[in-house]
């Protein structure tokens, strides 16, 4: 997006503001799909934790994409925005038997992380089609917060625990139909991701009766210029031969999956905040904008670095600022970074805002949450409205102690 075309929504809209690119989500979606293009059956379910409008995930569904949700809530959405029950994939960690008997009612792809459930839901329900969560226990992410392949990790069931596993489904007759994993966010190295394909190709040969394979995501974005990412190209071209070859070893055809959320939202996403104040101390400039860690959370809780443009005076000569939140407390966004020129009233854009952002948005300090906006084809759509103190009032109920 221009940032005239930034300015103008800002304008209309006011700050805080997040806006979304729909052709950047089209195209993202395109290119993974032609890097996976020689595989027969391929399918991508769209992370919705990631960003969950239900205008996004209406935008996802006309690109023919799936869902990939982890709370009931989330499958609910899909259903909402027009879904297919049997193109949303159910992956929750730590949830009830309740609450996965409920989603399995409503016809989606369950698919089941510890074995303690397992047994309990395969004991109920045999006929239902399952999919297991495994943990390759390989480590890969790049912060600690997204790393969930790893030994110590509380997703997925242990491939040391497949004999266990393979007991439990003898014992309750259950029918598997797909096999997952997934080892974590920013993933560089395609030869760690392949080799943890490995793992999960090994453990498939347990299963007789497979329809999919699913092997998550990870796929890192740029987040500033010259930073580096996932080579989507490449890794599509070597797990394409390999996912071939074992699909004649298999002696069936299958469905290679992946559950993509920031790699088709992040770069897609703009957050534009107004700056309140511009606050010079002995050897800080701080530029306070009207936002803070209750909108975007990402820079405080993985030490995330989004690149913040001023895009009032895109022109300025570039000082370095420390931009900073109304929250009263530790409310960072950048340190000493490198920004064009910041006076009062300006509109800065924070980049890659797409993923994780709105998502993790909360009413802390008794905030407002921001309203979205989605931009396609030289138009913005306001896909949620920012909202007001009724909202905060809703479900509170003042009792007379």
């Amino acid at each position: 997006m221009q940032q005239q075309e930034l300015l103008s929504l800002a304008n209309e809209y006011s700050t805080p503001l997040y806006v979304y690119d729909a052709n950047k989500i089209i195209s993202q979606y395109a290119r993974l799909t032609k890097a996976f293009s020689k595989v027969e059956r391929f399918k991508i379910h769209y992370a919705v934790k990631a960003l969950s409008n239900v205008s996004i995930l209406k935008l996802m569904q006309k690109q023919g994409c799936g869902l990939d949700t982890v709370s009931i809530q989330e499958v609910q959405l899909g259903l909402h925005a027009g879904f297919d029950p049997k193109d949303i994939i159910y992956t929750p960690n730590g949830v009830s038997i309740q609450e996965l008997e409920e989603v399995a009612q409503l016809g989606v792809q369950i698919n089941i992380d510890n074995l303690s459930i397992l047994e309990q839901f395969g004991a109920k329900h045999p006929t239902t089609p399952v999919c297991i969560r495994i943990n390759p226990h390989v480590m890969a992410g790049g912060n600690a917060n997204i790393s969930v392949g790893h030994i110590d990790s509380k997703f997925g069931i242990s491939i040391h625990q497949l004999p266990h596993l393979l007991r439990i489904i003898e014992n309750t007759g259950m029918h598997i139909n797909g096999i997952h994993m997934h080892t974590g966010s920013d993933i560089l190295d395609v030869d760690v991701f392949l080799y943890a394909a490995e793992i999960l190709f090994e453990t498939a040969k347990h299963f007789k009766e497979l329809d999919f394979i699913d092997f998550g995501s990870g796929f890192k974005v740029p987040y500033k210029k010259g930073d580096i990412e996932t080579n989507v190209e490449e890794f599509g071209r070597k797990l394409t031969k390999r996912f071939l070859a074992f699909e004649k070893e298999y002696g069936r055809t299958l469905t290679l999956a992946f559950e993509p959320g920031k790699f088709l939202v992040s770069e897609a996403g703009y957050f534009l905040a107004k700056v309140n104040v511009v606050k010079q101390t002995t050897s800080t400039v701080f530029a306070g904008v009207d936002t803070g860690f209750n909108h975007l959370i990402r820079p405080m809780l993985y030490g995330a670095q989004h690149h913040i443009e001023n895009i009032s005076n895109p022109k300025g000569k570039e000082r370095y600022y420390s931009v900073v939140g109304y929250i009263c407390e530790t409310d960072t966004f950048a340190n000493n970074r490198r920004i064009q020129e910041i006076h009062e009233g300006d509109i800065l854009c924070f980049k890659n805002a797409g993923a994780y952002c709105f998502s993790m948005a909360s009413n802390y300090n008794s905030r407002l949450k921001p309203a979205e906006v989605l931009w396609k084809e030289g138009k913005g759509y306001l896909i949620r409205e920012r909202e007001t103190f009724d909202d905060i009032l809703k479900n509170q109920v003042m009792v007379e102690i």
